[in-house]
Order: structure tokens, then sequence, then C-alpha cells
């Protein structure tokens, strides 16, 4: 069994890594009052898909404590 899970850590890491190679052109982030911010493409989505998790994860929170009570 621990060696399926390593087996499915390394293709996950190199999906992830080859994703990174395949979407590195930069982007452009435009902000209030002209701020701009210049990331590759697989880095903005990568983070975007953290804060989504973040977010998941604090809603699942909020409505398991609400049926608690």
């Amino acid at each position: 069994m621990r060696l399926i899970i390593w087996l499915l850590r390394l293709v996950v890491f190199v999906l992830l890594v080859s994703f990174v190679a395949k979407n590195f052109e930069p982007v452009t982030l435009h902000y209030y009052l002209d701020y701009e911010y210049q990331l590759p493409l697989s880095i903005v989505l990568l983070i975007f898909f953290a804060f989504g998790l973040v977010i998941g994860y604090f809603s699942f929170l909020g409505s398991k404590s609400r049926k608690a009570d």
C-alpha cells in the first residue's frame, strides 16, 4: 500500500511539473490605481486554485459547526 501511495505522489508531481512547463507564458494582472503584476500563467492558476481550496475548507467548517448546534 505504501508503494502505491508513493507512485501516486510521483504521478501527481510529474503532472504538475509538466503543467508548469507548458503554461509558463507571462500574464499581466491589472489592479486598481494602475498596479500591474506579471506572473507565469501556471502560478496564477495555482494561486487561485489554492484560494478556492481555502474558501471551500472554511465553508465546510462553517456548515459543519451549524449542524452541531
